[in-house]
């Protein structure tokens, strides 16, 4: 038997299972077939529901402009096995085995892509009003809240709480905010970037109440710490979400400091033949020079390309191709596109563009010179721009880029 006839035998017996079928866990079985792989591939959901995008929940699903955001692939066209509504409650890496409701499921290589799992309020598991946005179902039992226009409180002041409010107010919902800390986006952004969007809130008519602490949420109301009592029809918890790995547990894969799978530059995980990808698992950035755990769209978009590429690099011998963004993502809140690109952490200089009071201005972060993260309000020139000069490395002449009527490609050293 020939090499190549060899590596394609190999390449026709190997089962791929995927557990997870969110964006991460629908692209890596895409990319497999994209990419050429001809083995058996098994996409397994513990949702009853097709494949569906998240972004759209928040958004066009919640406020009944869209009845659902199925992912537009044909599974049966690309030989992919749906196994929906199938929890899996284990996994055994000696024995390559998953434990899942319905039975052992054997594979040959096993990708991890469960996702995020959103932090609930303590004491409210039942309260009745109480709801969080994570999931299709979610999202349909929150539309007829917004649709009866009810007086609305939104725990968090992060970017999902912020998308909601924003869709609430939009669907005519009296809405106030509450945050602990003493800003939004207290845990995403520096404060003097993120103090500057608390005035977004009242402009779209949305109370932000700040250094505010839930103390408990009863029938029709809650109450905070301080002794205030917010009227609520409708409660939306949205304080963090965390890696949705406690199935995993003492199945001997290494997780990391916040629960997530600890993946390697390739996105290999310490068991063998077993991957992560997504929102669940943390990859080493060469980039950055730390471990990233990465929760948004765009990272469950790229890393299924390097995972299918090094799964058919292990039967074809090309060397395993590494994982290292320029992390991205986006958000729409209270009529403005905030886009963001990079990771700030270890910046020394921080540049403004534009004035922050205005509609359109951006933050750029810079590390010996060189753009390591762009925030950008209702300017995605400069974001697409800055981007390219952050993957590049591209030396940056500061009081050129502080100039917003400049093009950021022309602001280089």
């Amino acid at each position: 038997m020939s090499e190549q006839t060899r590596e394609v035998s190999t390449s026709q017996a190997r089962r791929v299972v995927v557990v997870g079928a969110g964006m991460a866990g629908v692209q890596t079985a895409v990319a497999l077939r994209e990419q050429g792989f001809t083995g058996t591939v098994t996409l397994i959901g513990a949702e009853p529901h097709q494949p569906y995008d998240r972004p759209p929940l928040s958004k066009a699903v919640l406020l009944g402009k869209s009845e659902g955001s199925a992912f537009d692939v044909d599974f049966e066209a690309l030989g992919i096995e749906l196994r929906l509504g199938c929890e899996v409650l284990g996994v055994r890496p000696g024995d390559h085995e998953l434990d899942t409701e319905s039975g052992l499921v054997p594979y040959d290589v096993l990708v991890l892509a469960t996702g995020a799992e959103p932090i609930t309020l303590p004491g409210t598991e039942g309260v009745p009003g109480v709801h969080l946005l994570r999931t299709l179902d979610d999202a349909e039992r929150l539309r007829p809240v917004l649709a009866r226009q009810h007086d609305i409180v939104v725990v968090g002041a992060g970017w999902i709480g912020a998308e909601f409010a924003t869709a609430a107010r939009e669907a005519g919902c009296a809405v106030t905010v509450v945050e602990a800390a003493d800003r939004p986006l207290a845990g995403a952004l520096p404060a003097e970037v993120a103090t500057p969007m608390a005035a977004w809130y009242a402009d779209a008519g949305a109370a932000l109440r700040t250094h505010a602490r839930v103390e408990r949420i009863e029938p029709g109301a809650v109450l905070l710490d301080d002794g205030s009592r917010l009227p609520a029809g409708a409660v939306v918890v949205g304080i963090g979400a965390r890696p949705a790995t406690g199935w995993l547990g003492g199945a001997g894969i290494e997780l990391g400091a916040h629960r997530e799978v600890v993946a390697d530059a390739h996105l290999r995980t310490s068991a063998p033949d077993v991957y992560a990808v997504g929102d669940c698992a943390s990859f080493p950035s060469g980039r950055y020079g730390e471990r990233l755990l990465v929760h948004h769209w765009d990272n469950a978009l790229q890393g299924p390309r390097t995972v299918a590429a090094n799964i058919i690099g292990e039967t074809t011998g090309e060397p395993p191709a590494v994982y290292d963004p320029v992390p991205y993502f986006w958000s729409e809140q209270f009529g403005r596109f905030v886009q963001y690109a990079g990771h700030h952490a270890s910046a020394d200089t921080t540049l403004w563009r534009g004035d922050r009071s205005g509609p359109a201005w951006s933050v750029c972060w810079l590390r010996e010179s060189r753009l390591v993260a762009l925030l950008a309000v209702g300017r995605p020139r400069d974001l697409a721009q800055g981007r390219r000069l952050i993957e590049a490395g591209t030396p940056m002449d500061p009081e050129l880029l502080a100039d917003p009527a400049r093009p950021m490609k022309s602001a280089t050293a």
